[in-house]
């Protein structure tokens, strides 16, 4: 079992920055891709960005492609999404998720591959 926690949420300016977080509870989350979603009121959740276990390669949504980064440190067990140029519509419930071991290079945006999610984290957008 893995357990996740984010956290960086908060309520910004358009054009501000913010970076979340995303921990676990499992050493061997090391082992497992990682992927960000979102989810407006009223709408589907959505894929942002993924990134392989060893951080050699990364995925991202067009709408995000040249403003979000994520990254991660495993020695910390920690996933991180870095976000610039904020714009009203990236208000949401950012979650995090893990994959599985046996597909540690998946970083699509089936939401089906991703097996732990972590209870989100409020990102407010105002113009």
């Amino acid at each position: 079992q893995v357990q996740l926690v984010e956290s960086g949420g908060g309520s910004v300016q358009a054009g501000d920055s913010l970076r979340l977080s995303c921990a676990a509870s499992s050493r061997t989350f090391t082992n497992y891709p990682v992927g960000w979603f979102r989810q407006a009121p009223g709408k589907e959740r959505l894929f942002v960005a993924a990134i392989t276990w060893s951080g050699g390669r990364t995925n991202s949504a067009d709408s995000v492609k040249d403003r979000f980064a994520i990254s991660r440190d495993n020695a910390k067990n920690t996933v991180y999404l870095q976000m610039n140029s904020l714009k009203p519509e990236d208000t949401a419930v950012y979650y995090c998720a893990a994959g599985t071991p046996s597909r540690s290079d998946y970083i699509g945006p089936n939401r089906l591959m991703y097996n732990y999610w972590g209870q989100g984290t409020q990102v407010t957008v105002s113009s």
